[in-house]
Parts: C-alpha cells; structure tokens; sequence
C-alpha cells in the first residue's frame, strides 16, 4: 500500500519481488479489486502493480483532467518505486493510460493488453451530459445503474453479491474526480495515432460489451501495427469480473509470449534480457463461462474412444463466426439441410478447424484464398468478419486478396475487394 501525493498514484504490489513488472489499470468507478480473481495466477510470473484512479477506492481526491496527466502519474508513481519498464493491461479507463503509455512512452513499456478499450469513447456530449448527472444528483444514478453497463443479465441476477459489490464501488467514488475523469475521457480521441503504437497489443473484449464492443476492438486492431483479438464470449463491459479464468488465461499466454526487449537510446540496439518471462502457459483455475482463444486449443483427443467432435465443432464455430451467424445457420435448418449443419459442424469445424497444426488466423489465411478461388463471394463476406474476429488486421487481409489475385485471377480479387472492403468497413466504423 502507499502513501499519496498530489502528483501520484494509490498504488500496491503483489507478486515476487524480483520478477517482471506487469501493471493492472482499472475501469472508470472501479477499484484495483476488479483484478482480485487475476493476481493467484498472475503472480507466479510477475510482480502486479495496481492503482486507483484518483478519489476512486478511498484513494485522495486530486482530480486528473486529462488522460495524458493520469498517465504522467502513474510514471511518477512507479519512478518513486524504482519501475523502469514494465508490462501493461488496462480494463476501459485503464486501457486509455496503456494507449497513452504506448504513444508517448514506448520506451518504458514492453507489451500491452487493452480490454474493453476504444481509441474514442463514445462522444464528448455523452461524458460532459455524464458529468451533468453526477453535479446535479451525486454518483447514486450512476452507481445503480452500473451493473446494465458492466455485466449480461444473467451474470448480474446469478450474482447479486457481485452486483451490489459493483454498486457501492461506485457509490463511494469522489464526485469530483469521477466527473474529472468523464472530461477526460470527453476528451480523449487516438484514432489518427494508432499506428504509432509499437509493442506488441492484445485487444481483449467481452462478445456482449455495449459500452465499447468488438466494433471499437476491431478499430484497435485494425490501427495498430502489432495487434491480437481476442472475444470473451458470454461477457459485457466489465470482462475480468465476470469471465476471470478467460481473460486469466489470455493476459498469460500474450505476456509470456509477447514481451518487447528494452531499446538502448546509447547503442542503437535492442538489449535481450535473460527470459524476463517463461515463455509457459500457467494453469488457470476451472471456470464454469466459456473461454476465449488467439489461438486454437493444442489438445487433440485420443484416437481410440475419443469424444464426438460435433461439441467441440460446435464451439470453435461459434467463435469463429459469431454466435448470431450459427444461430441463423441452425435456426434455418428443416429436414432437408439439417443434415448438412450437423456434418460441417462436426468435420469443418470439430475435425479441421479444431486441429492444432494450424492457427485459426492461418486457417483464415486459407479458407480467404479458397473462396477467393471458388467465386463465393457470400461465404467470404462472413469468413472476413471470422478473420478480423480471429486477429488479422485489415492490411493482412489485403495482402491475402493480393496473394489470390496472382494465382486465382484479376476478376475473381476484383469482386473479393470490393465485398472484404465493405465488411472491414462495417466492422471497424466506430459506433456513434
């Protein structure tokens, strides 16, 4: 725990003293408590720095007015404790000071998850019209209508102790930095700076997000050179709550796999540290929600009694393509094309895609050039919509159609272009 001065942050350390720095930023109204079901995991490979924002968790109210201030305090902070470089993932608000981190310190940082982030936050009206609110009634409207914007319904009514925990969080917030923190984030617009980001990115979302969904993810990923999707299926705004195992397992395997060596301003090179994270998967604790994935699970059933695929076909098709286009999918099937769904779900997606020879954005890779190939334009609008959903950005895209052009024919990229463009276009267009 800390003590607070004006130009610092509330601030504590969990984790063995001599490992990796990985920071955890929280979400407007939230405390560092949002990450209390992360740190048993988290600390077998590093030390975890979280922090309240100010005036958030009985932390002093000295308001920030601006993203790039908190961001400055939070380096203050971690000058005061001797933290140079480190590892950074931030939920909303906290994803806003990774960005910042990214854009005009990239020197101190070595990798970088943002979840349920957007390079814009809704508009400024809406957080000033928030900041109205809050002048005119206190933080109780706001605090109780916390767990629609932050949790699905489900969620909210299985857990109600969870629920009202997320109520009086934000009922005890400071109304003056609260509504400090709603200009900033009024004010807080990266879009024309993404593609400065250099670190490696994990954009994590919540597949039922409203606040800032796979819309504004996609935006992310599209932007910034370096980065990874993942969608948390059966999870809202606040995803490290209420999918903790998922988002567990993604912050493990993009932190061991994905951490930046330091650049040496005085040599011109990049210094490679002594493995500053084992590059192994750590266990994560049995979850009862279902668990997002960068990549397709490596475990393949036995070849004698092994299980029907069709469930795990099932699952990656939901993942891959998104739970209303299975739904639509099975929902049309009569007598006639049942059979059908049942064997592309079953050999597809549970015997093909669900193989681990070949990650699904290679799979992506693939399956684009073959409708390419085969003139089915349909079929490739929505397996564009799977290749952003499983991590490849725009600019991949086009090189793939690029690719097709040269071994499948001018005409055939020429119809691929113009129906990949208009679904990138749908899908990283933020929402108003």
């Amino acid at each position: 725990m800390s003590e607070t001065p004006p130009n610092t942050l509330q601030y504590r350390f969990d984790g063995p003293e001599d490992a990796p720095v990985l920071i955890l930023g929280p979400s407007l109204g939230t405390t560092w408590h949002m990450w209390d079901r992360q740190i048993p995991e988290l600390t077998k490979q590093w030390r975890i720095f979280r922090f309240d924002l100010p005036g958030h968790g009985g932390a002093p109210a000295y308001p920030g007015g601006s993203v790039t201030e908190l961001a400055s305090r939070l380096l203050a902070t971690l000058d005061a404790v001797g933290v140079q470089r480190f590892g950074y993932a931030g939920c909303a608000f906290g994803g806003a000071i990774g960005v910042e981190l990214a854009l005009r310190h990239p020197e101190r940082l070595a990798s970088l998850a943002l979840i349920a982030a957007s390079p814009r936050f809704g508009t400024a009206d809406e957080f000033r019209q928030r900041g109205v609110i809050v002048r005119t009634n206190g933080l109780d409207p706001i605090a109780r209508t916390s767990p629609d914007r932050w949790f699905t319904a489900g969620f909210a009514a299985a857990q109600p102790a969870i629920t009202e925990w997320a109520v009086q969080m934000v009922r005890t917030t400071d109304p003056g930095c609260y509504i400090a923190a709603c200009e900033a984030l009024a004010s807080f617009d990266v879009r024309a700076e993404l593609g400065r980001i250099g670190v490696p990115t994990l954009v994590l979302v919540g597949s039922d997000d409203q606040v800032t969904g796979p819309a504004e993810a996609r935006t992310l990923v599209a932007g910034i050179p370096d980065a990874r999707l993942a969608v948390v299926p059966g999870a809202s705004h606040l995803v490290p709550v209420e999918q903790p195992a998922a988002v567990t397992d993604l912050l493990v395997r993009h932190f061991s796999t994905a951490w930046q060596p330091a650049y040496d301003s005085t040599t011109g090179q990049v210094a490679i540290p002594a493995a500053p994270v084992k590059p192994a998967l750590a266990a994560v604790p049995p979850q009862t929600g279902p668990v997002a994935e960068i990549a397709p699970a490596a475990v393949q059933p036995e070849a004698m009694g092994r299980p029907d695929p069709y469930d795990a076909g099932l699952k990656v098709r939901r993942e891959v393509l998104g739970d209303a286009h299975v739904d639509r999918a099975l929902a049309s099937a009569d007598d006639f094309s049942g059979d059908f769904q049942e064997f592309i779900t079953r050999y597809a997606w549970g015997e093909i895609w669900d193989r681990p020879g070949l990650d699904r954005r290679s799979r992506s890779c693939v399956t684009l050039t073959a409708l390419v190939a085969g003139g089915h334009l349909d079929e490739l609008a929505f397996h564009t919509r799977a290749a952003l959903r499983n991590g490849l950005t725009p600019n991949e895209i086009k090189e793939v159609l690029l690719q097709a052009a040269v071994y499948c024919g001018v005409p055939a990229a020429n119809s691929a272009f113009r129906v990949a463009q208009q679904v990138i276009r749908e899908e990283t267009t933020p929402q108003e």
